[in-house]
């Protein structure tokens, strides 16, 4: 009895110098009188949760999805989550290819179908927010663009993702839904990729999401456009069926659906679903 208390003793001072965050998401968790997890949390027995947990996600989710990636650590330590951000048709080619990952995260439901439809996907998958195009321009908008038929004009480099992607079929629809013709300098294939040109100067402005303009703080400015309101996209996320770590994986998707999740989500600019 002596021994088991000594060790019981170390893990305890152990678990406090890792952080008095920590040790609270810890000791809520497994708590012997079955009291409830934080609310947070949302996953049930975080206390045996371990291990690595691979999540696919589109590359806008890129600054909330790591954000969320740090709170799921804190709240179940001895896990870790590791990501692969992209164009989602390009994730989920991956996925379908057989690469391993647990959870997938698209910018569109036709993206997410490719995976339900090889059969990859583990249950359901649920839209958990919605996002909307804003054009993203150089710094104090030199050009002076107000609307979406001013990228039309000549002599402005305008950058577009590639219609294969969401952000790019999206634009589509929101140059069909305004009856406008744009020719841009480039096609791109992600939409971190397209927002790179403009704050790089290779390009006067770009089509992109809210949530991407929101990131780039004053490296870009953003102009709303009425057509978006025709070209907002869901994002649907499920767990992958070949997923090595389940219960983190549906913990993690919990996370992203709690109040906690669509507080991070919201406050990045996105719209709830």
């Amino acid at each position: 009895m002596t021994t088991r208390t000594a060790r019981r003793t170390r893990r305890t001072l152990q678990a406090a110098g890792a952080g008095v965050g920590a040790l609270l998401a810890l000791s809520a968790c497994s708590s012997s009188d079955g009291s409830s997890a934080s609310d947070s949390s949302a996953s049930g027995s975080s206390d045996q949760l371990s291990g690595t947990v691979t999540v696919f996600a589109a590359a806008s989710l890129k600054e909330s999805f790591t954000a969320l990636g740090k709170e799921f650590e804190e709240q179940h330590p001895g896990t870790e989550v590791t990501f692969s951000f992209g164009g989602s048709d390009s994730l989920a080619a991956s996925i379908t290819g057989g690469a391993p990952a647990d959870v997938f995260a698209s910018a569109s439901p036709k993206t997410m179908k490719i995976v339900t439809d090889a059969g990859d996907a583990s249950g359901t998958p649920a839209t958990f927010v919605r996002n909307q195009l804003e054009i993203a321009t150089l710094p104090g908008n030199p050009d002076g663009i107000s609307s979406l038929k001013d990228l039309t004009e000549s002599g402005l480099k305008v950058v577009l993702c590639d219609e294969k992607v969401p952000c790019g079929a999206a634009a589509r629809k929101a140059l069909d839904a305004g009856k406008l013709e744009l020719t841009p300098v480039s096609y791109e294939q992600d939409v971190k990729s397209a927002l790179t040109k403009v704050e790089l100067k290779e390009a006067d402005a770009a089509v992109v999401y809210k949530t991407d303009v929101h990131a780039a703080g004053d490296k870009v400015e953003g102009v709303d456009f009425p057509e978006s309101a025709n070209a907002v996209n869901d994002y649907p996320i499920v767990q992958l069926k070949d997923s090595q770590n389940t219960e983190a994986a549906k913990a993690f998707i919990a996370l992203v659906q709690s109040p906690a999740g669509q507080k991070v989500l919201t406050g990045a600019g996105f719209l709830k679903p």
